[in-house]
């Protein structure tokens, strides 16, 4: 063949049972032709492998074809070539990220997310799975045409989708800032732990329901916190300083919480808790936790009681987002690499000025300024949100602790 005839891109796709030695054998035939590799994606579904392979040849695709078929077809692989004539032969980055989550993911639900992504003009560039368990996760790389309103009409038109089937959806910009996220903060009442402590004080009180009702009104953003907060601690008054332990003793984290907490320390980040909740309740469980950041409201106890007033500035709703960017900056961090994940009106500031804003079966005002938005009853989807998978999780369990998942239901 002359020196100078021009090279073709071809495109070779394997698929059929995985087994050892399909990939080195492939290779190894590539070789053997003197072909320039331009790109390589392998996958494999329940044992089904599909290997894709760009390369680029002086060789005919028949000379190519009958090199490759026999071998691979002795090994129970089928082969498909094809001619590539896109003469950009590298892959730009994908410009976002989406995740869906679901128990289960239907096809109808899929199919939605794909038409919405084809009319803003989007391509689905590659899809992988990163959960299995306690929910399915899909995540999608998918390009879209640059744009200041490009962000904001995916989030839209992708959040209908979400409000018409049992699918949580997460869109976040791709490249390096998805993966350098350093900081996350977690609110704590119906976040990190199941239930309100302040409602759980006031049953020791016997005000419960009352307290309950202003709780609901304040997460809804019909009350002022602050206001909301010292009107309910005043219930408290009179009470035994002990109930604070046996509260505490009580508290049952989020599903979840554990495993969030675990693999998040473990990839580096930063984690704390801002809650408008009690230090006295909240400190033994942020050290369990082995967290790097706490900040609470602090009640105010005399003589071993309960005076029904905090003492010192309430943590509020601006001053959660104070809290936040007062923790990154300790850890020198800068608020583009920060996540913030809560339930209530009271954590709007803070989504609003983290990186990533994540709310957790959230009121109707806090998911109305979140990037994302989780109604499944597991704080660990936060982690597939981030990209991480759950073998990768599970992976680093059994290593470190020899823990596996337990069956739900």
């Amino acid at each position: 063949m002359a020196d100078n005839e021009a090279k073709q891109s071809i495109l070779l796709t394997v698929s059929g049972p995985d087994k050892p030695g399909v990939t080195s054998t492939l290779m190894a035939i590539l070789a053997e032709r003197g072909v320039d590799l331009l790109d390589v994606e392998q996958v494999v579904i329940h044992d089904h492998l599909t290997l894709g392979v760009l390369v680029s040849t002086e060789s005919p695709v028949s000379e190519l074809s009958a090199a490759v078929t026999v071998p691979m077809a002795e090994r129970g692989m089928d082969v498909a070539f094809a001619e590539d004539d896109d003469e950009e032969t590298g892959q730009a980055s994908s410009t976002h990220a989406v995740v869906i989550l679901g128990s289960p993911i239907s096809a109808e639900a899929f199919a939605a997310v794909a038409t919405e992504l084809a009319a803003q003009g989007g391509n689905i560039d590659s899809i992988r799975g990163v959960a299995d368990y306690p929910l399915t996760g899909l995540e999608l790389m998918v390009t879209v045409a640059p744009g200041d309103d490009a962000n904001a009409a995916l989030r839209q038109s992708l959040g209908a989708v979400s409000a018409r089937y049992p699918v949580d959806i997460a869109i976040e910009r791709g490249g390096l800032s998805r993966r350098a996220k350093r900081v996350i903060v977690f609110d704590v009442d119906s976040t990190l732990i199941q239930g309100e402590v302040i409602e759980m004080l006031a049953a020791e009180a016997g005000r419960e329901a009352e307290v309950a009702a202003v709780t609901e009104a304040a997460m809804r953003g019909e009350l002022d916190f602050a206001q909301s907060l010292h009107e309910r601690v005043r219930a408290l008054e009179g009470l035994d300083a002990e109930v604070i332990d046996r509260v505490a003793q009580s508290i049952q984290l989020t599903p979840g919480a554990r495993t969030t907490i675990r693999t998040l320390n473990r990839l580096g980040y930063h984690c704390g808790v801002v809650s408008g909740g009690f230090r006295q309740v909240i400190d033994p469980l942020a050290a369990e936790l082995e967290l790097d950041y706490v900040q609470a409201n602090t009640l105010e106890i005399v003589d071993g009681r309960l005076t029904g007033k905090v003492v010192g500035e309430v943590v509020d709703r601006a001053g959660k987002a104070r809290c936040l960017a007062e923790f990154a900056a300790k850890m020198h961090v800068p608020m583009e690499q920060t996540v913030a994940v809560g339930d209530g009106a009271n954590d709007i500031d803070m989504l609003s000025a983290a990186g990533m804003g994540i709310a957790f079966n959230a009121k109707p005002a806090l998911r109305e300024v979140a990037d994302a938005t989780l109604d499944h009853p597991y704080l660990d989807a936060v982690l597939y949100m981030l990209g991480v998978t759950r073998d990768e999780v599970e992976a680093a369990d059994a290593g470190d602790l020899g823990v596996q998942r337990v069956p739900l239901g």
